[in-house]
């Protein structure tokens, strides 16, 4: 017996919130105390990442589909409103994907260009790069407000958002939902790959060469603490790219699909409707990843968690203990 498509998505998104808010929530407490053994720069970062991704979680999974699923008729639905949460949507999306790019090429400018490195891998230089993605990513998103029409005027009250024909007829909404797209992510996806491959390339090349030094090639054996801690960013980079490129590939495989027939997403047939919900599903999920990546890839980040889920426990404890010994 198979499950309803629409029955799948309202319980996976209530369990994408319930799980992805918490976890956001942690990584940025857990990562803003700075105890990870992580450099400020890169703290800075992962932390915008996860503030990024749980402004994704609250825009797109909350406002939007666990609205449309659980309270069908809202005052989220008013066409104005939904129309800045789509703004708001669009925006988060935006930048918790840039700021993955921006991670990545400063993990490449620390591994490949040691000379840039202490001039672009410093705390300082992460807040201006983010902040300033953050408000160019935002600024850009304005124009999708005007994107949507009432599905119905009840009351002179406007209610729904259906995408106006005019997105996918005329050149300049063409053109603009294009440069979007390329922007977010085709753009991040070729940007993290080539990152990604010059930085796998430099690391082969200085491990030839840092053995050779070492006098490793001759058979002598020997601990590396640079190579081991290089080791150590280089995998938490690669889960994190990875994880973004993998989950995001249905999404532009759709957005390829639609561009390419010119069809409004909004009178889908069932097949292709489905697998764009696929689409959304995964690209949502990536909102709540990068959390149990730092766990899997990162002892420091371990020990803090098992440290903030202990404490409420010991706490109790020892509130219980005051109590029954006065």
């Amino acid at each position: 017996m198979h499950l309803p498509i629409d029955l799948v998505m309202k319980i996976y998104y209530m369990i994408l919130a319930v799980i992805g808010v918490p976890v956001n929530l942690v990584a940025i407490v857990i990562l803003s105390r700075g105890k990870c053994g992580l450099s400020t720069c890169t703290t800075r970062y992962l932390v915008a990442m996860a503030a990024a991704d749980l402004l994704v979680i609250i825009t797109e999974v909350i406002l939007r589909w666990i609205n449309l699923y659980y309270f069908p008729v809202s005052f989220l639905d008013i066409t104005p409103v939904c129309s800045v949460i789509a703004v708001l949507k669009r925006a988060a999306t935006d930048c918790s994907v840039w700021f993955t790019v921006t991670f990545t090429f400063d993990r490449f400018v620390s591994i490949c260009w040691q000379k840039l490195k202490t001039k672009y891998c410093t705390g300082r230089t992460a807040a201006v790069v983010l902040a300033t993605s953050c408000i160019l990513l935002s600024s850009k998103n304005i124009p999708h407000y005007f994107v949507f029409e009432p599905w119905v005027i009840i009351d002179n009250v406007p209610w729904g958002c259906a995408t106006i024909p005019a997105y996918v007829t005329e050149p300049g909404w063409v053109g603009f939902d294009w440069f979007g797209t390329v922007l977010t992510p085709l753009l991040p996806f070729a940007a993290i790959l080539l990152l990604n491959t010059l930085t796998v390339r430099h690391i082969l090349v200085a491990s030839r060469v840092r053995k050779r030094l070492r006098g490793e090639s001759k058979g002598e054996n020997g601990s590396d603490p640079e190579m081991e801690s290089r080791r150590k960013s280089v995998i938490l980079l690669f889960t994190i790219s990875g994880s973004f490129i993998l989950l995001w590939l249905v999404y532009v495989v759709h957005f390829l699909y639609y561009s390419i027939a010119g069809i409004n997403p909004d009178y889908y047939k069932d097949s292709i409707s489905t697998f764009a919900q696929v689409g959304s599903i995964l690209q949502n999920l990536s909102s709540c990843t990068n959390t149990f990546i730092y766990g899997v890839t990162q002892s420091k980040f371990r020990e803090q968690l098992k440290s903030a889920v202990k404490y409420p426990v010991s706490s109790i404890i020892q509130l219980i203990k005051k109590k029954q010994n006065n």
